[in-house]
């Protein structure tokens, strides 16, 4: 099966300190990848790298086999940590602006899930609670039909009972073969869908291992965290 991710020998520094250290890995057409790590590991940096934002980096990064760039971005639906739209925007506002913007965007589609999460479609954002902000931010970035979906902690406002629908809508509304990378340190509501795990300490790159694997060896993928990261709990 071909790679949607190639990274090979990645590394980034801000200063004197180096956020990345000689990083390398792939990721198949079809996985969905936990990308996890305690705060200050590098996740968003890398995150940053692969969705094309940040670009003064030294290594190699292929999206699809191409350096990211324009054709990278009409590829991969990115959900940033952080809500983007402004604060004078209602859904109604936030669904044109991604119908215009990208060709792949289902804008019927995310009316109905508007509607499905109970958003009102003509509050404004800044009315909003944040869970009610990061519903509607999942929901358009889910309505493309990418290759790759990059989400950097999509459950990080929500509580308990939310997050069970959101990765519900994660799991049933991202495009037909296409691969998934979460960033998330809530591990345990999400390790079920993940077929493989990478895991960075420090900017460097310590477990990269199909979630299989760790089960045969008769661990949850929360407990291997809880082992690699000892200092950071």
């Amino acid at each position: 099966m071909a790679n949607i991710i190639t990274v090979a020998s990645l590394s980034k520094s801000y200063g004197k300190k180096n956020v990345l250290n000689d990083i390398s890995f792939q990721i198949e057409e079809g996985s969905i990848v936990g990308l996890l790590g305690p705060n200050g590991c590098g996740k968003t940096t890398l995150i940053k790298i692969l969705t094309g934002l940040i670009k003064d980096h030294t290594g190699t990064v292929k999206i699809d086999n191409d350096e990211p760039g324009p054709y990278t971005k009409s590829i991969v639906a990115f959900l940033p940590d952080k809500s983007y739209l402004p604060d004078w925007m209602r859904p109604v506002d936030a669904i044109e602006y991604f119908a215009d913007f990208y060709k792949d965007f289902d804008k019927a589609k995310a009316e109905q899930m508007v509607r499905d999460f109970r958003l009102d479609p003509k509050q404004k954002l800044k009315t909003m609670s944040k869970g009610q902000q990061e519903k509607l931010c999942l929901i358009l970035v889910m309505c493309r039909q990418a290759k790759l979906y990059v989400l950097d902690e999509p459950l990080g406002g929500l509580d308990p009972a939310s997050r069970s629908a959101i990765l519900d809508l994660i799991m049933t509304n991202y495009a037909k073969n296409a691969s998934v990378l979460i960033s998330t340190h809530l591990i345990n509501d999400v390790e079920k869908i993940f077929n493989r795990v990478l895991m960075i300490s420090e900017g460097k790159l310590i477990v990269n291992s199909h979630v299989d694997e760790i089960r045969e060896k008769g661990k949850s993928v929360e407990e291997v965290f809880k082992e690699v990261f000892t200092y950071a709990w």
